[in-house]
């Protein structure tokens, strides 16, 4: 089913060109130079910031419009896909099916059928920075569809035994672009990756905000 985002939200979407706060503190948690996936993209935000960095990225949305000024840039790969419609896109016989990203990023938007195959694009070490809204944004605005809404602890129950989590957050997000119920993690895989004895991973530094 596709997300119940209106015509109107999501020209709110578009006008926002700051990177989420969120995904800009564990920007840094990814490999320098290493290719990012930004998924459901929008007008190409974090596509844009993760450019800056020196990162290649590939961004992929249903509507190209928006992202047609990125497709310009020489380490930017624009895809327009419907990520809802069946057809395969990370998995077996996907457009980007065996490519393997230092980051992924998706930021207002869910489609759970992707999770695995978003953990799975993820190359060893590769950083997973997720973020959108969960059950109670009903009370503020679109999407209201129990089904586009992360319920509690999904993301840390999404994760757990294959990504070693660094930070996760889940309220209500009031001073922001647009308001709502908030669900976010930052998760690394490496989990395989101990020199440890007990098998713990690695510690990644604590960014602060």
């Amino acid at each position: 089913m596709r997300n119940d985002v209106s015509k109107d939200l999501r020209q709110r979407h578009l006008r926002i060109t700051d990177p989420s706060p969120w995904v800009a503190r564990f920007a840094p948690l990814v490999r320098p130079g290493g290719p990012v996936l930004d998924l459901a993209a929008g007008g190409g935000r974090h596509a844009r910031y993760f450019l800056g960095r020196g990162h290649p990225v590939t961004a992929v949305d249903r509507d190209g419009e928006p992202l047609a000024s990125l497709a310009e840039e020489a380490d930017a790969t624009v895809m327009t896909a419907d990520l809802e419609d069946g057809t395969p896109f990370l998995g077996a016989g996907g457009a980007v099916s065996g490519r393997r990203f230092a980051g992924v990023v998706v930021v207002n938007y869910l489609h759970r059928v992707l999770f695995a195959e978003l953990i799975e694009a993820l190359e060893p070490g590769g950083v997973f920075i997720y973020e959108t809204f969960a059950r109670g944004n009903e009370e503020f605005a679109r999407p209201r569809n129990p089904d586009h809404l992360l319920k509690s602890g999904e993301l840390l129950d999404t994760v757990s035994g294959q990504l070693q989590v660094v930070a996760y957050e889940h309220g209500r997000v009031e001073q922001t672009d647009i308001p709502g119920v908030k669900q976010r993690i930052c998760a690394v895989n490496d989990l395989g990756a101990s020199t440890r004895e007990d098998g713990e991973p690695p510690a990644h530094p604590l960014i602060p905000l």
